[in-house]
């Protein structure tokens, strides 16, 4: 059998989880509620991928501009803007009053032409709200939606657009010769891992990260649910936000470090 090609994250402690690395060209949600460490371990990526690895990468952000994360990046060391300046990485700065069904055409022209071989989309969340605004609705049946049995109502119609939009963009990302990182909210109920309810199934791999204020050393926890194509460390470890970025911890060594 053909072995794995991987991407590193370069973040401490985490490769490990997965075998060396993330599989190459894949699609990877990270998930957690706010202030979770969400948005570092994005910026952690693509920082890596262009500092430790000589891979490029292109950082798509929806919620935050574009001066706001080279600030949340310096706090680490991270020079985001005199990277970008060295053509190393890029943030595609794009507001929500500019998304259209045409977001996904000018991504996926961007990577072409600059050939980025990491990306993250920064946030998941956003176009799933969105997703009315970024779907050609004329491309839509009532066929497709509904059959005999169903009762027509709106909700109906927007939870498909939602759905068939999600598995469209995670399908279109996969297409573009890059290793993704999506990043998302997570869902309020227990029964599932993301707000959208769908890319959890659609990606190839899920992180999970919780904020618990238990108390001892370590108040977030990260664990990998699922990541396709290798085997993945199953427990759920220590996540430390230090002065140089995230940090995953070993349980065994955190135990002696204050975790409850």
């Amino acid at each position: 059998m053909a072995e794995i090609e991987r991407v590193k994250t370069g973040i401490p402690g985490f490769d490990e989880l997965v075998q060396g690395g993330i599989p190459k060209l894949s699609t990877t949600v990270v998930t957690g509620s706010p202030g979770t460490g969400k948005t570092i371990l994005a910026l952690q990526y693509i920082y890596n991928g262009a500092t430790k690895f000589n891979e490029k990468g292109l950082y798509v952000t929806f919620e935050q501009g574009k001066e706001e994360l080279y600030r949340q990046a310096l706090q680490f060391g991270w020079d985001f803007r005199d990277l970008e300046k060295k053509k190393s990485l890029e943030i595609m700065d794009i507001p929500v009053s500019k998304l259209t069904h045409k977001t996904i055409n000018d991504i996926r022209d961007k990577v072409k032409k600059e050939k980025f071989q990491r990306i993250v989309i920064d946030s998941l969340t956003t176009l799933a709200i969105n997703a009315p605004i970024l779907t050609n609705v004329s491309k839509i049946s009532l066929k497709s939606i509904m059959d005999e049995n169903t009762v027509f109502s709106p909700p109906i119609i927007g939870d498909f657009i939602l759905k068939q939009f999600i598995y469209s963009f995670i399908s279109q990302l996969k297409t573009m010769g890059v290793t993704s990182i999506l990043i998302s909210d997570t869902a309020q109920s227990g029964e599932y891992m993301t707000i959208d309810t769908v890319s959890e199934y659609a990606a190839d791999g899920v992180i999970l990260i919780n904020f618990e204020t238990l108390g001892g050393a370590y108040s977030r926890t990260m664990i990998v649910r699922k990541m396709r194509h290798t085997h993945n460390d199953e427990d759920i470890h220590p996540l430390e936000i230090s002065a140089q970025g995230i940090i995953v911890h070993n349980i065994q060594n955190a135990s002696g470090m204050g975790m409850k």
